[in-house]
């Protein structure tokens, strides 16, 4: 895949590992080994946490529940340190199979934050807030046989992830249905809202979308401060590139 010039430092910013993930596929290091071959400057790892498909046995205390959750991230993050692979820590948290992506916060926090187990989206919303993280809307208008409704939650959110590559990349047979996208652009249009992309990757063949920064990422909050200024990025799923509203810009170039 060939990048446009003008935003070469391409980054996944929702991946799941098999440590953290009851859907992943291959650990934390494997994902940041294959993201580097396929010319990832970064990840960003969103495993489902407790009120989504976690991996870790939640009869577990809270922190060491904390503990394996973040053993993907950790796992990726050792192994990208080795092979100059930014590797930042997020997560996809869970309300009856209506999920975002929270960015922004690290290990140390949410051990001192048991009540995420138990929260509401805006108490979710809340907390993150006050501690200077973010909360995009993950897929919001996905159709599955695990989500029993769609659900808006404009007031509780940053932003949205408008472009999801499982919907419009035609190597995805599971989800794809390219409406799911075209509907959360116009959502994210008529809220104003700030706009991402992401594979939301369980497995390594299937690494193809992100966001693509005009400049190397220093860390997590230089992605939530970029992606909250609307400028000096694109999004992609892999096939086409978009811009920070929505719209297509050129498609993808392969390498032959």
């Amino acid at each position: 895949m060939k990048f446009l010039t003008e935003f070469p430092y391409l980054y996944e910013t929702h991946l799941h590992t098999s440590q953290g993930s009851a859907c992943g596929k291959v650990p934390g290091s494997g994902m940041a080994q294959v993201a580097k071959e396929r010319g990832y400057t970064g990840i960003i790892v969103t495993d489902h946490h407790w009120g989504g498909n976690t991996r870790p046995d939640k009869s577990q205390p809270w922190e060491q529940w904390v503990d394996e959750f973040c053993s993907g991230y950790e796992d990726a993050k050792k192994t990208g340190d080795k092979i100059d692979l930014d590797v930042f820590m997020g997560w996809e948290s869970g309300f009856n199979a209506t999920e975002f992506l929270v960015y922004g916060l690290d290990k140390t926090w949410m051990k001192a934050h048991p009540e995420l187990k138990t929260c509401s989206v805006e108490e979710q919303y809340k907390l993150v807030h006050e501690a200077g993280g973010m909360v995009i809307h993950a897929h919001p208008f996905r159709e599955a046989h695990y989500i029993p409704e769609i659900r808006l939650f404009p007031e509780w959110v940053d932003g949205i992830e408008a472009i999801n590559a499982q919907h419009s990349n035609p190597k995805v047979t599971g989800h794809y249905n390219p409406d799911y996208n075209h509907r959360a652009v116009s959502y994210g249009r008529e809220h104003n809202f700030p706009m991402t992309a992401g594979s939301d990757i369980h497995r390594t063949d299937l690494l193809m979308g992100g966001v693509a920064f005009s400049h190397r990422l220093t860390s997590i909050q230089d992605y939530i401060e970029t992606i909250k200024s609307r400028e000096g990025y694109v999004l992609t799923d892999g096939v086409v590139w978009y811009d920070t509203r929505g719209n297509v810009i050129a498609p993808v170039e392969t390498e032959e």
